[in-house]
């Protein structure tokens, strides 16, 4: 009797052990449990920890709540200006509800890629390629909202989308390519020639100062020979300045011995002869002539000689005016 006892209260023990590991459920931190009793919705969702179902009546489904990253395929389409591209993305959600998720739809992940891809191929076709090349932003925002419509209704949140690769065809590259070079040639330019322009106006002012110092333009002079002859790979013909020549010639003598330049009178300008006939110079005056004396009466040696007159001295002889 008391064997029969001890069988009967294993057994049972046994079966209660496991009902209670059947009907226990854990439930992790990132996740919902949805209870379906004899396959209908309890209104209660469970939450994260332990918690119990009754075995074969209850059935509980465990829904994660952590936000999905999925990938969407690249999709080909024609842009608005008839360009053909191909487009990949990526989209970020997770679910809200846990009972939407679960009765609403079938497969909310298959639902959510089948519309992603759907929404890329329409925003292919209302975009420009520019659009897609470089206003992104703005088509995350566009596919964003068109995805999150349906899917709220799933109770599921769309996150985030994000447009990742844009492939063109090699004949739109090229074309591209050189519409880019074109627009940075166009760009040197400009830039060459507002530096030609501040160039020149630093140079006008530079000569306004030089102009006031001549020395000035003789240093900057000599610092271009320096910088020509740094090379040392070509022939330098130096022109030497006749104000340096001048410089050297009053160094060599002192301030107190150096030679006073008489000032030049200018040259009167000559007429033609033939303007004018050359006047004949004038008869000179001659001295009054003294009588000699006769030889055959020879004054004595103590006589005072005869009072002769002075001779005048040569007058100029004019000069003849041309």
């Amino acid at each position: 009797m008391v064997q029969e006892l001890v069988i009967a209260a294993v057994a049972a023990a046994s079966a209660c052990g496991l009902y209670a590991a059947a009907a226990a459920k854990i439930v992790k931190q990132y996740e919902r449990g949805v209870v379906l009793r004899l396959g209908k919705l309890r209104d209660d969702v469970r939450g994260p920890g332990f918690t119990m179902v009754i075995p074969g009546v209850e059935r509980l489904r465990k829904v994660n709540m952590q936000i999905v990253t999925m990938p969407v395929p690249a999709q080909d389409g024609i842009t608005r200006d008839n360009v053909t591209v191909r487009v990949d993305a990526v989209i970020y959600f997770k679910v809200v509800d846990a009972a939407s998720a679960l009765i609403q739809v079938e497969d909310y992940r298959f639902a959510v890629s089948q519309m992603a891809q759907t929404s890329l191929r329409s925003i292919i076709g209302k975009s420009d390629l520019d659009d897609l090349l470089s206003n992104r932003e703005k088509l995350n925002q566009g596919l964003e909202l068109m995805i999150d419509s349906p899917a709220v209704g799933w109770g599921v949140q769309i996150d985030r989308v994000e447009i990742k690769d844009v492939s063109l065809p090699e004949t739109m590259k090229r074309s591209m390519a050189r519409q880019a070079e074109a627009d940075r040639e166009r760009r040197a330019r400009v830039i060459n020639a507002d530096a030609e322009l501040q160039a020149s106006k630093k140079l006008a002012e530079a000569a306004k100062e030089m102009s006031a110092q001549p020395a000035a333009l003789q240093l900057r002079l000599l610092q271009t020979v320096v910088a020509v002859a740094a090379e040392k790979n070509s022939t330098l013909v130096l022109p030497f300045p006749v104000e340096l020549l001048r410089f050297l010639e009053r160094a060599q003598y002192p301030v107190q011995q150096q030679p006073v330049m008489q000032p030049q009178q200018p040259a009167q300008p000559q007429r033609p002869a033939q303007s004018q006939p050359r006047p004949r110079p004038r008869p000179r005056p001659q001295p009054p002539s003294v009588a000699p004396a006769p030889a055959s009466a020879p004054a004595p040696a103590s006589a005072v000689p005869a009072a002769t007159a002075p001779a005048q001295p040569p007058r100029p002889k004019p000069l003849a005016r041309h």
